[in-house]
């Protein structure tokens, strides 16, 4: 890499570290993959708000991570609507559909998708992968980068039906304490999944809790909600006194009860009924990548906390040949400790490499300082966009392209990881 052979020949020959700053910020403003993957972004997003070309529903999580750069090319309006509509779905006890499609196009099979209306929608029917426990957050925190975004606080006071959206949201929150609650961890509990999946281990198709369920805590749906929680209460100040104890005792007790200070990694599950895993498996020599750079994004890791990660991220991609440190985890569950038939060892979410995620640590860096580290490790990801000419959904071990090739969420995170980037090279050195 161009760079960092500069960067080296600068150590070597004793430059300043304004001369090493000058040079990465001549590097990232002159970066023709930066340049193509923004215009592709930007190409990609015009064409709809799908999750990709393989999907037929918004959903709320993918939203989630590219409602910023839909606001780059879309009104106001037409950001706010797809936000109202998750609104106009949210159930009697305040959850939050995963997708939303239009009734026509609702496909309904004996085994499929179960639909769910409401009086005050109605164009869309929606649905909802019970196993995952981040809808709620997600579309908080798609709210708080609307209205950061475009500064319309105003669509916080906006009715929907007889609670305004600020109330909606907290009704979200209060549905995670309500119905995803563990007592006894003082944190939200999902169903055992990898990472941040999506695909329980029981089921061949694994989105629905069932008889079969094993219930844990993870670090992915207590930090989506520690997110939520200090977006929410900037957006609404007045729900501080209520929520800001919650969202510290959530903080304390996700350290307390997931964080290996040994190995210095957070532990994939502690069960509440029973682990789905045989005794002579040990699941904590996996590393979960994703969850722990939503964890960052979370604050819970200190900034030496955040180098040990990433030296450890690093090591997974070369011990394993994947491509980027949008590796999901390393190493990943052996065959078999999953029905579905695509959760093979580096199958989809079972250690493939996913730039939604990749890109979201890369993000991390930026903003904790480490600079250097985000050029380099985004690289690998934006150079791929343009050899192949898309944002494929993710990439095996191999580096091959898989799943829908207008994936919109990686596309989302890209362009903000070169924003932060581009901002920072914009910047005048000390």
């Amino acid at each position: 890499m161009r760079y960092l052979k500069l960067i080296a020949l600068c150590l070597l020959v004793g430059c300043k570290s304004g001369k090493e700053n000058t040079i990465l910020k001549e590097h990232i403003i002159s970066n023709e993959y930066f340049t193509f993957t923004k215009q592709k972004a930007l190409e990609v997003v015009k064409t709809g708000f799908n999750a990709g070309d393989g999907y037929g529903e918004v959903w709320i999580r993918d939203y989630n991570t590219f409602i910023e750069l839909s606001a780059e090319v879309y009104p106001k309006e037409t950001l706010k609507e797809n936000l109202r509509v998750f609104f106009r779905l949210q159930g009697d006890d305040g959850n939050i559909l995963d997708g939303f499609i239009p009734k026509e196009k609702a496909v309904h099979t004996e085994g499929g998708y179960t639909y769910y209306e409401t009086d005050l929608e109605p164009t869309y029917t929606g649905h909802k992968n019970t196993v995952e426990t981040d809808h709620e957050s997600s579309l908080v925190q798609s709210v708080y980068k609307y209205v950061t975004k475009t500064g319309d606080s105003g669509f916080l006071n906006e009715k929907v039906g007889d609670k305004t959206i600020a109330e909606r949201m907290e009704w979200s929150m209060e549905f995670l304490l309500n119905h995803r609650w563990s007592k006894e961890h003082g944190l939200i509990w999902g169903a055992t999944t990898a990472d941040w999946g999506d695909v329980q281990h029981c089921h061949n198709w694994g989105v629905y809790l069932t008889e079969c369920t094993k219930y844990s805590v993870d670090i992915y749906d207590n930090a989506m909600m520690l997110i939520a929680l200090d977006n929410m209460i900037e957006l609404v100040p007045e729900t501080k006194l209520k929520w800001k104890p919650i969202r510290n005792d959530i903080a304390k007790n996700t350290m307390k009860y997931l964080w290996d200070e040994e190995n210095k990694k957070f532990i994939p599950h502690v069960y509440l009924n029973g682990s789905p895993f045989p005794d002579d498996f040990n699941e904590n020599e996996i590393f979960y990548h994703g969850g722990t750079a939503v964890a960052i994004e979370a604050g819970l890791l200190s900034k030496r906390q955040i180098k040990v990660s990433l030296e450890k991220m690093i090591e997974n991609v070369k011990a394993s040949g994947a491509g980027s440190i949008g590796l999901t985890m390393y190493p990943p569950y052996p065959k078999g400790m999953f029905e579905s038939p695509g959760m093979v060892p580096y199958g989809y979410q079972n250690g493939g490499d996913w730039t939604w995620f990749g890109g979201r640590m890369i993000q991390q860096l930026i903003k904790h300082g480490f600079i250097e580290e985000a050029y380099e490790h985004i690289q690998p990801m934006v150079k791929r966009v343009k050899d192949n000419n898309g944002f494929y959904e993710w990439y095996t071990v191999e580096n091959k392209p898989t799943g829908s090739g207008t994936f919109r969420g990686s596309a989302g995170v890209l362009y903000k990881a070169i924003q932060l980037l581009e901002n920072y090279a914009n910047t005048k050195n000390e």
